[in-house]
């Protein structure tokens, strides 16, 4: 009759003997200061992992996880085609706004384009007056130029 015990201590015995170099247990010795209890001792504390503390780096590293879950590694492209794709976003990104630019005009440019469009409309006018007097018959030019000289002598003696 053999006990359980009687039969691990022959076992742990052997293994010992055979393993020629053997892990330590404890690489690092504790620490005296843990056994007093001085109250004037500051005792040291565990530094916070400002990595781990940071809500957006683990987001980050969260997203990195389960893109490399799914096969979406970033890590996968050469650096020199990353700046590409970046280079080309930025552009699309800048093309955007310079149309969004262009399509919100500010007050000041539609009431620049207003008075552009006014001006226009009167200069086209002249044009047709300029062109109907020209095609007018001659009768009515000379009888248009009578009555200016008609009323250029009627102001001269005034003056």
């Amino acid at each position: 009759y053999c006990s359980f015990s009687y039969f691990t201590d022959i076992v742990n015995k052997d293994t010992e003997l055979k393993d020629p170099y053997p892990i330590p247990r404890k690489i690092m010795a504790e620490p005296d200061y843990i056994d007093d209890d001085n109250p004037e001792l500051i005792r040291p504390q565990k530094l916070i992992n400002p990595v781990k503390s940071s809500r957006n780096h683990q987001d980050l590293h969260r997203e990195l996880l389960m893109n490399q879950k799914r096969g979406l590694a970033p890590q996968n492209k050469p650096e020199l085609q990353k700046v590409m794709e970046k280079r080309k976003r930025d552009q699309v990104i800048k093309q955007q706004k310079e149309e969004e630019a262009q399509k919100k005009k500010s007050d000041l440019e539609i009431e620049l384009l207003k008075r552009q469009q006014k001006l226009e409309q009167l200069e086209l006018e002249q044009q047709k007056i300029q062109e109907e007097q020209e095609n007018a018959p001659e009768f009515v030019k000379v009888k248009g130029n009578l009555r200016r000289t008609v009323q250029e002598a009627t102001e001269a003696p005034d003056s």
